[in-house]
């Protein structure tokens, strides 16, 4: 069986430790039995861990427990500080990469709907929704939306998209592709508990940009949603664009 908790250093400085997360992973937790990237990060590197901190590390940004891929660690104040300015004045740049139910007709699209806290929900589960009489304190936000393939996820119609959130709204990008339509592949959340079948949440953190006063960071990780990888189920049959300078180019355009 794979071992869903390993993780893999993409970066490694003085400032910075960029890690490619694993899905079903929360980023930490107050219950210092489970096994989260934090507990992870101190294992593999345990000097690194800051016992000053709540939780030992700078996490200057989020992923949710289902999401994968790449996520930035400040070691120090210093570059905590230059990273968060980065996020907070919107100037890094995020791109995801996911697979969702049926077929995208657009080539692609920008979704610009509020979120906010869904009150229908009593589950725990901290559920969002676009704006309505059931959203609690929406807030702007705006999603880029290109696709990439279409295909067949386990028999049944699939579109490969890249993301690029504009906002960094709780559950943004799994609101916003169920709001089109197209939930993300695997989310339960958002499928109504539904969508069960899938191995994971097909959303992944693909590349991150972080130009800071201190150091440029430009990560990529590979591509998780690979034909190649039976766990996938995934078969595209039409591929409209590959995952390179133009399609990046193409996606930061639809930003206004």
């Amino acid at each position: 069986m794979e071992d869903n908790r390993k993780i893999v250093v993409l970066h490694h400085d003085r400032n910075y430790l960029v890690i490619d997360k694993p899905y079903d992973m929360v980023v930490n937790s107050n219950d210092s039995s489970k096994i989260t990237l934090q507990t992870e990060i101190k294992r593999l590197f345990p000097h690194l861990a800051n016992p000053g901190l709540r939780h030992e590390f700078y996490f200057v940004h989020r992923l949710d427990y289902a999401t994968s891929g790449v996520i930035c660690v400040a070691l120090t104040r210093n570059s905590a500080r230059a990273a968060s300015v980065t996020f907070e004045k919107r100037c890094a740049k995020k791109y995801y990469l996911a697979l969702v139910h049926g077929h995208v007709e657009e080539d692609c699209l920008v979704v610009r709907e509020a979120i906010g806290d869904d009150i229908r929900e009593l589950l725990g589960s901290k559920r969002m929704c676009t704006s309505s009489e059931y959203c609690k304190n929406p807030r702007d936000c705006f999603t880029a939306i290109l696709v990439l393939e279409k295909g067949l996820r386990n028999g049944k119609p699939a579109t490969k998209v890249l993301l690029r959130p504009g906002t960094g709204r709780r559950h943004q990008l799994r609101v916003h592709c169920s709001h089109i339509g197209h939930t993300i592949i695997g989310d339960y959340t958002y499928s109504d508990r539904q969508d069960h079948e899938p191995h994971r949440t097909f959303l992944h953190s693909f590349r991150l940009i972080l130009e800071t006063d201190i150091v440029n960071l430009d990560i990529q990780t590979p591509d998780p949603f690979d034909p190649s990888d039976d766990r996938n189920k995934w078969t595209p049959t039409e591929v409209l664009r590959g995952i390179d300078k133009e399609t990046f180019s193409a996606i930061d355009k639809l930003f206004p």
